[in-house]
């Protein structure tokens, strides 16, 4: 019983010999820790502030903002398991393992950071601008390492991972500056083509914000003799800026002139015609 009682005090006593002997490196990795953390978060206000002086794309800054942040990380926790005593040999083949682990459990995260990048890289957008990819219209809000923020025009926020956005198709309505602008007007088949194609064309005309020379003025075309409808084709430019309060308006206002002047803009209609077994016959419409 004494030697049982003898051998778990050594046990403790060697226990306790340990714990003081690795205190020491706790204490300067907890220190370490928090120095890090401070230094990371003074560095990352240093970027900031660079950035904020320099004229540069808000999607570069923000990527390497955080391609900064998330280094700086990794590398203040090499730090710290170094400080408790973990070779760095050893450290680095456990973090080549676990990476490879990680990569295969995470490809799809490692995909959206290579479309980070590839969309670093290639810039089929920037911050503000509008585009339509993977069924979403926005406004671009913020580009991150692995996704990508819209807001839409419903004010909703939209996050697409960028792995999906570098490799699919993607309409940027932004990065032009001007836009041209076709809306199909349906009139009926009694109505007169020319004159629903002189108001609609001189109410355009009207228009300060249409944009002519040099750019191509605008026209009126017949697009398709439909079931229902003369379908007229009316096309014209404006900028970005511009461009919806115009569809609006000549929308709104071409209706009215047009009903002024007699011009029908029918509704789908068919022609039936029913027949009885004595042969007469009668139509409706």
């Amino acid at each position: 019983m004494e030697l049982d009682t003898q051998y778990y005090e050594d046990y403790i006593k060697k226990f306790g010999d340990k714990i003081i002997d690795f205190l020491p490196s706790l204490i300067a990795a907890v220190i370490m820790l928090v120095v890090g953390f401070y230094i990371i978060k003074f560095i990352n206000r240093l970027v900031k502030k660079f950035f904020a002086k320099k004229d540069y794309d808000l999607t570069l800054e923000k990527f390497i903002a955080d391609l900064i942040n998330w280094t700086l990380k990794i590398l203040l926790f090499v730090l710290v398991v170094t400080q408790l005593g973990v070779e760095s040999a050893s450290l680095v083949a456990v973090i080549g393992a676990a990476g490879l682990a990680i990569g295969l459990a995470l490809q799809g995260s490692l995909a959206n950071f290579a479309g980070g990048v590839l969309i670093l890289l290639l810039r089929p957008f920037k911050v503000g601008d509008w585009i339509s990819a993977q069924g979403v219209d926005g406004t671009v809000k913020e580009i991150s390492i692995f996704n990508t923020r819209l807001i839409t025009f419903g004010n909703q926020e939209a996050v697409i991972p960028n792995g999906k956005l570098s490799n699919d198709n993607i309409i940027n309505f932004s990065s032009q500056g001007i836009r041209r602008n076709a809306q199909t007007w349906g009139i009926s088949y009694d109505s007169d083509i020319k004159l629903a194609k002189d108001i609609l064309l001189s109410l355009v005309n009207e228009q300060d914000t249409v944009l002519h020379d040099p750019h191509p003025e605008p026209m009126i075309v017949v697009t398709e003799l439909a079931d229902s409808s003369v379908n007229l084709s009316l096309r014209f430019w404006a900028t970005n800026e511009d461009y919806w309060a115009l569809h609006w308006f000549i929308l709104e206002e071409g209706k009215r002139r047009l009903e002024e002047q007699g011009i029908v803009i029918p509704f789908p209609q068919r022609d039936v015609h029913v027949f009885n077994e004595s042969g007469a016959s009668f139509s409706a419409k």
